[in-house]
């Protein structure tokens, strides 16, 4: 299992947490004016969740970079023993 806290996952959980909150209370508050906030509320919850799934991948592929190097090098030093 890796590990048990992960900052970007908690980022994202809040984020449409926060959104989804933030829409029921303009929903409440401003009614049928609401409409166009709650469009921009939802715009700024789908690009947080694209820059967390962007910051996700870049992670994933250096530590996938950061692996095959060390293979690398432990193949180039096992063949020089």
């Amino acid at each position: 299992m890796g590990k048990s806290f992960d900052p970007l996952r908690a980022l994202a959980i809040a984020s449409q947490a926060f959104g989804f909150v933030l829409i029921i209370i303009l929903e409440t508050w401003l009614e049928d004016e609401a409409r166009p906030w709650q469009g921009v509320t939802l715009g700024i919850m789908l690009l947080v969740a694209l820059s967390v799934a962007l910051m996700r991948l870049y992670r994933r592929n250096k530590a996938r970079k950061a692996a095959a190097e060390r293979a690398r090098k432990d193949s180039e030093s096992c063949m020089s023993d």
